[in-house]
């Protein structure tokens, strides 16, 4: 059982110390909730290393995906309430969206294909520059993009679909096609969707689609040798050789920048943590636990994702289904993901934990060394 100052504690300290004097990160907040109580709270390194800012709890991070949980459960919430169904085709709310397959049929894609990515979409930032999305000028959610988020998914739904909706898995802007889906049920911008259903029942009272405090934003990094440097405005970021991510951080001051419901939230660590915590104690008060414990099962059946044995795809995150086989420390159940600002979070219901690493150096922060040196040291 994890206990403030116990030994496993400890090691959590030394893996965020490492991390930061390696120069692996530039800074990270780290909180972690037992039994319903934040038992560990640490900031450590730079918000601002060009003007020695510290990092500290009460800082402000671009959400990137961790905007997908949050739009997810907003979803949610309007299943419970009857103005939407997980198994309702797409065109009940957005009857243009009809992109085809490869050979000419145009099937029918439903809310839950969009939520478990399971929709035959994909990103740009998976494709090589001379792809369809890139062709197509379809926005990821994380560059300064001036599109609207009606046109972004018009855009999307004229590309090829990548395999017959609910045949395959994989990450995709089915979370951004679900934020017009909610525009549309609840007959509200997406911000005040999320905000009336989500945020503001949970007290997240720094989360939103922009920052209104910028000087509270954490300042971010791209790993690089000797030491991350400072992201560029755009910055074009390798994530896998002949693919790249193309961020604007910028994007998170504007508030004209179209609600991207995968990628474009701002907030801290403390409101994201509240998230977690509501959802493992069983959604109150914005969910009823049935809901959750959807969210909290694998929606994807055999199909694979990204993480590779033993993982499978809930609602708002994967699933580690056969913790030997995914090879972790965590429970069967365990629900986890990431942001590509260099984030990390994770519920494991069985040990009643909850855990949220946000950190301002991507892409370690987020699928480098640290991500995993920390749910080990949390778990020893």
């Amino acid at each position: 059982m994890l206990e403030a100052g116990g030994t496993a504690l400890g090691r959590v300290d030394a893996v965020i110390d490492a991390a930061v004097a390696e120069k692996r990160l530039v800074g990270v907040v780290v909180l972690i909730a037992h039994d319903g109580k934040v038992v560990h709270r640490r900031a450590a390194g730079l918000a601002n290393r060009e003007t020695r800012a510290q990092m500290s709890a009460e800082r402000i991070f671009r959400f990137s995906s961790l905007t997908k949980p949050i739009v997810s459960a907003a979803a949610m919430v309007l299943v419970e309430r009857g103005k939407l169904g997980l198994d309702d085709a797409v065109t009940r709310w957005l009857p243009d969206f009809r992109p085809k397959l490869p050979d000419g049929r145009t099937p029918v894609i439903t809310v839950r294909q969009l939520l478990t990515h399971t929709s035959g979409l994909g990103y740009g930032f998976a494709e090589g520059t001379d792809g369809p999305y890139h062709h197509a000028q379809i926005s990821d959610g994380l560059d300064e993009s001036t599109v609207s988020l009606e046109k972004n998914v018009r855009r999307l739904a004229a590309v090829p679909l990548l395999f017959e909706p609910g045949q395959s898995w994989n990450y995709s802007l089915g979370i951004d096609v679900i934020g017009a889906v909610l525009e549309r049920a609840d007959d509200a911008p997406l911000d005040e969707v999320v905000s009336q259903r989500v945020t503001e029942p949970l007290g997240m009272n720094d989360t939103a689609f922009y920052c209104r405090e910028p000087s509270r934003l954490a300042v971010p990094y791209v790993n690089d040798q000797p030491e991350p440097i400072l992201m560029s405005d755009p910055a074009i970021v390798t994530l896998l050789p002949g693919t790249a991510i193309r961020y604007s951080p910028s994007r998170a001051l504007n508030p004209h920048a179209f609600a991207s419901g995968g990628c474009g939230m701002v907030g801290t660590a403390e409101d994201f943590i509240r998230l977690l915590e509501a959802v493992r104690k069983g959604g109150a008060p914005i969910l009823e636990r049935r809901s959750v414990q959807g969210m909290m099962s694998n929606q994807i059946g055999e199909l694979t994702t990204l993480l590779g044995p033993g993982t499978g795809f809930g609602i708002g995150g994967a699933l580690i289904t056969d913790p030997a086989a995914a090879q972790t420390p965590q429970s069967a159940g365990t629900l986890t993901w990431g942001g590509v600002y260099g984030h990390n979070w994770f519920i494991d219901p069985k040990r009643r934990l909850s855990v949220v690493s946000l950190s301002n150096t991507a892409l370690e922060g987020m699928n480098g060394a640290f991500p995993g040196q920390l749910r080990n040291a949390i778990y020893s």
